[in-house]
């Protein structure tokens, strides 16, 4: 590997890219000009508030799943602010008001509950309901929302005649990383089972999930979908709010090889990142990312395993082969380490957590923020 790879730039870091975010970007401003439909950005999977400046022109808002969530958006985004929690709290919710233009509720009983707050809080946002479309294609159960028993979402048969007085819309997220036949199916499940109360409200959510910044994902078929429903149902306001979609394939996490242990099968490669830490998606999925410059080794190459540098025996991933004899002080790049990845991100073990930084489109760095011992002894009081 280079040595003299982005010099410029402290390892562990997470990299944005500005050239491939704008790209990502320039598709949603495409659908939302094509078709009746408008996008919001997930903050539960983006929340890199340092890029909100060039994401905020291109889309209607920003959607939260929390208080904290909510308050980030209202500050660093601005414009809509849509707030949908499985499950309200009272200290919560007073604060959560004021910030909300959409406000979603994953029961009827949490709505029921809640209703007089916000009839005599002063404030008006639209209120919806979490309806599980009893379809979904993810097939990882953390990741289905639908399957049976969730808790996340009210199916049909708990609705009565009438919706609930006060309610304006239906949020639906059944969708991980889908294309757009998913999107269709999904559609086509909630007419069927919902179509009765499609007349009683203003706005339909479809959540997250559609991967339209893919390669090979069916922008144009997602376009036509989207307005042949909007045919069928003219009234409603059709919403999305992608999270991986935004930052897909936007950006890279730095990493540097701290030492080579050998092994009759294996060299272990200790790295000064942890997957259970830093990439915990690649645990818990699990998946096998990216690294640039590596492929699958075959029969008789060498076999490097990644190893995280937590204490965490399963801190580790592989296999991989090189072109070229890796060597300690060596930087490696993990590709596609912007969506989810570092939500999800923790100090476990007090190892040294990922600077974040711009790579720009004239090629120039901008570190954004470094985390100190400081970041780590203040999460404990």
């Amino acid at each position: 590997m280079n040595q003299t790879l982005f010099p410029s730039i402290p390892s562990p870091c997470f990299v944005l890219e500005e050239a491939l975010l704008e790209r990502n970007l320039a598709i949603f401003t495409r659908v939302q000009r094509e078709a009746p439909i408008k996008v919001m950005l997930a903050l539960k999977g983006y929340s890199l508030f340092h890029s909100f400046p060039i994401i905020r022109p291109f889309l209607a808002g920003a959607s939260a799943s929390s208080l904290w969530e909510a308050q980030l958006a209202a500050e660093e985004f601005g414009k809509e602010v849509h707030v949908y929690s499985t499950a309200y709290r009272d200290q919560d919710f007073a604060s959560i008001l004021p910030l909300a233009s959409h406000l979603t509720f994953n029961s009827v009983n949490q709505w029921k509950r809640f209703q007089p707050w916000v009839q005599n809080s002063g404030y008006q946002p639209s209120v919806g309901l979490r309806i599980n479309p009893q379809y979904s294609p993810v097939e990882t159960p953390l990741y289905n929302p639908c399957q049976p028993g969730t808790r996340l979402g009210i199916s049909p048969e708990f609705l009565g005649e009438t919706l609930p007085e006060g309610v304006e819309g239906f949020l639906s997220h059944n969708l991980c990383e889908s294309d757009s036949f998913a999107l269709e199916k999904t559609l086509l499940n909630i007419e069927y089972y919902f179509g009765k109360y499609l007349s009683q409200i203003k706005w339909l959510n479809l959540g997250g999930g559609h991967l339209m910044t893919r390669q090979g994902y069916d922008v144009d078929h997602a376009i036509a979908v989207i307005k042949d429903f909007h045919q069928r149902h003219p009234h409603l306001q059709l919403i999305m709010e992608p999270g991986s979609a935004i930052a897909w394939q936007t950006g890279f996490l730095l990493s540097q090889i701290e030492d080579l242990i050998p092994t009759s099968e294996h060299i272990n490669v200790m790295l000064d990142v942890s997957f259970t830490g830093h990439m915990p998606d690649c645990l818990e999925m699990p998946y096998k990312p990216e690294i640039r410059g590596a492929f699958e080794p075959e029969n008789g190459q060498v076999r490097y395993r990644m190893g995280g540098s937590s204490c965490l025996s399963g801190d580790f991933l592989g296999d991989y082969a090189f072109e070229q004899e890796l060597k300690v002080g060596d930087r490696l790049i993990f590709e596609d380490m912007m969506h989810y990845t570092m939500v999800k991100t923790t100090m476990f073990n007090g190892v040294t957590h990922p600077a974040i930084g711009l790579l720009k489109k004239d090629g120039t760095f901008v570190l954004w923020r470094q985390f100190t011992y400081a970041d780590y002894r203040a999460r404990m009081g």
